[in-house]
């Protein structure tokens, strides 16, 4: 069965990322003050123009469609899909 069927879309959207200099200070935040400077640093990134409206059509098109974001980290406490969910969020997307 098809997800579309059921409003799941699994499309690979790179530009949700942190820059890859960005990726590679994630693993190392380990403690909570190097993750707040991620985190700003991500948010930072986020905000650009570009990457600000793209999050802002994944909102409105969350009330639509079920958009689950992933990727392949296992621990989530410490990788950027942690800090990508609260942006959606934040424009009125609806997240479970």
């Amino acid at each position: 069965m098809a997800l579309s069927r059921l409003d799941y879309y699994d499309v690979w959207f790179p530009n949700l990322s942190p820059s890859a200099e960005l990726v590679k200070e994630a693993p190392g935040a380990a403690d909570q003050r190097a993750w707040v400077a991620f985190n700003r640093k991500f948010r930072r990134e986020k905000g650009a123009p570009d990457r600000s409206r793209e999050l802002d059509l994944l909102a409105a098109l969350s009330h639509r469609a079920n958009l689950p974001l992933g990727c392949c980290c296992q621990n989530e406490s410490r990788r950027h899909r942690s800090a990508l969910r609260e942006l959606p969020a934040e424009r009125g997307a609806g997240v479970v």
